[in-house]
């Protein structure tokens, strides 16, 4: 497959890393969203978290709001929103405004994890038992149809408005679900890489044509770090092992900086563990980052990429995308 023709996204969670304060950490976002429009990356999602004292995207919808009034023409999403946390009126409405303030750069992805600790999960929601996901998918593409807006209770904004839906998933049920709906899928290797090869086969095999799509669309998600020099973005990366690690021991930390020696930091076992998780992140030169896209691309037959750096440096966050960019775009 021709690289030139695979498009490029970013996954961003609003990071805020060490020494960091919450307010620099959306504007480090901000700058983000600015640069790689500027380097042609396609998309820019934003994913809903709650309860991470590292990640600052629980307002997933005010996000976005905010950076699509900083940016001209990236299309702008969530990657997504855990809609089980909410009702899908509300978020037809959010969804909805978004559009109607940035015409065609909207796209709402979802998910059916709640992005959370079972404890936040309860306090985000008023009935716990109530997240029958293909439900309340069946509700939110009925307020944003033409058909919302003949009788009953109606999304203003909403109805009538062609807001492209993504389904996100890291297994084979979300898979399933996008094929039957005849809507595009994003895997999320980039921290559950295990089921990644069956949910894409068993998402083409089972694709039903929609007035959404009518052949099946696959973004594969991946971590990557991309820097002048292979030991350069060794370096970097080790932000990513820490914060691997940390979430394996149930640890709450803001986003680590670099180490020069992750070996004092876990053991063996941990190690093992945390080099399965991450088997798919990719980091090293442009070269070695174009070599292993490819390659990817080729494994998989994605239809795009999108990319999250857990880059420490926000400035060297941006130089990431921006030599990938410089090989690939």
């Amino acid at each position: 497959m021709n690289n030139k023709i695979t498009p490029l996204s970013v996954l961003d969670l609003i990071p805020i890393g060490e020494g960091f304060t919450i307010s620099q950490a959306i504007e480090n976002s901000t700058k983000l969203a600015q640069s790689v429009e500027d380097f042609g990356f396609t998309r820019y999602w934003v994913a809903e978290h709650h309860n991470f004292p590292g990640i600052a995207s629980a307002a997933t919808s005010v996000i976005l709001s905010y950076i699509g009034s900083k940016t001209q023409k990236i299309r702008i999403g969530s990657g997504g929103i855990m809609l089980p946390n909410h009702a899908p009126l509300v978020i037809a409405e959010q969804f909805a405004t978004l559009e109607s303030l940035y015409p065609n750069r909207i796209d709402l992805g979802l998910g059916r994890a709640p992005g959370t600790d079972r404890q936040t999960m309860m306090a985000l929601r008023r009935d716990i038992n109530d997240d029958d996901f293909p439900m309340m998918l069946k509700y939110l593409q009925y307020y944003l149809s033409n058909e919302a807006g003949k009788k009953g209770i109606k999304a203003i904004p909403g109805f009538g408005l062609d807001i492209p839906i993504w389904l996100l998933g890291s297994s084979t049920f979300s898979a399933q679900l996008a094929a039957q709906k005849g809507l595009p899928f994003v895997f999320a290797s980039h921290f559950a890489p295990d089921l990644m090869d069956e949910a894409i086969r068993i998402y083409h095999e089972n694709f039903r044509p929609s007035s959404q799509l009518e052949e099946p669309y696959v973004i594969v998600c991946i971590n990557i770090v991309c820097a002048n020099t292979n030991e350069e973005a060794q370096y970097l990366a080790t932000t990513e092992l820490q914060k691997f690690l940390y979430l394996q021991r149930g640890e709450q930390s803001l986003l680590p900086k670099p180490t020069e020696d992750m070996s004092s930091l876990w053991e063996e076992w941990e190690e093992r563990g945390i080099r399965h998780k991450t088997r798919e992140s990719i980091w090293g030169t442009p070269e070695v980052v174009k070599e292993r896209l490819e390659r990817l691309i080729q494994r998989t037959s994605a239809n795009e990429i999108m990319i999250n750096s857990m880059i420490h440096d926000p400035d060297k966050r941006i130089k990431s995308y921006e030599l990938i960019s410089k090989v690939w775009l």
